[in-house]
C-alpha cells in the first residue's frame, strides 16, 4: 500500500487473484477497505446434495476473505497464512447468493484474527466463521 493514494482494495484484490478454487466457487468482491472485506459466492453450483450450500462453501467464502484482507494488512515483504479456522453454520441457504462480510477482530504483529458474517440474500444469519492468520516474513530473492 502506499501512503499517497488511498487503498483500492479490489483492485488489489483483483491483482492478487482469488485462487482456483474460489474462482471455481464464483466469488465476487463488492468491498475491500482496510476497515473490512465483503464478498458474495452463488448458492447454484455449491451445494449438498440435499440442495443445501455446503458447509464447505461456507467456510471457502470465509476463508478467502480472511486471508486476502489479512495480506492487504501485513505489508509488503510479509505472508499471512491461515493456522486455525472454525465455523458454525445457523441456517441454510438454498437460492441466490450468500454474502460474506469480514472485519479484523485482532491485527497484532505475527497474529491477525477476522470473523466473518456470512448471510443470505434476505439478510439472514447463515454461518458465522473465525479465522486466525500468523504472519511469516517471506524470503528475499
Amino acid at each position: 500500500m502506499s501512503d499517497s493514494a488511498p487503498f483500492d482494495g479490489i483492485a488489489w484484490a483483483m491483482q492478487r487473484g482469488n485462487g482456483a478454487l474460489a474462482d471455481k466457487m464464483g466469488l465476487e468482491w463488492i468491498e475491500f477497505t482496510t476497515e473490512r472485506a465483503v464478498a458474495s459466492m452463488p448458492v447454484a453450483g455449491n451445494t449438498q446434495p440435499v440442495g443445501l450450500f455446503h458447509g464447505g462453501a461456507y467456510v471457502v467464502l470465509g476463508e478467502s476473505l480472511g486471508s486476502m484482507h489479512a495480506n492487504s494488512l501485513v505489508g509488503e515483504g510479509r505472508l499471512a497464512v491461515g493456522v486455525d479456522i472454525n465455523a458454525t453454520h445457523t441456517r441454510s441457504a438454498t437460492e441466490g447468493r450468500v454474502t460474506g462480510v469480514c472485519t479484523p477482530i485482532h491485527v497484532g504483529r505475527s497474529i491477525l484474527v477476522h470473523e466473518i458474517v456470512i448471510s443470505d440474500d434476505q439478510g439472514r444469519r447463515c454461518s458465522t466463521v473465525r479465522i486466525t492468520n500468523m504472519v511469516k516474513d517471506l524470503p528475499a530473492t
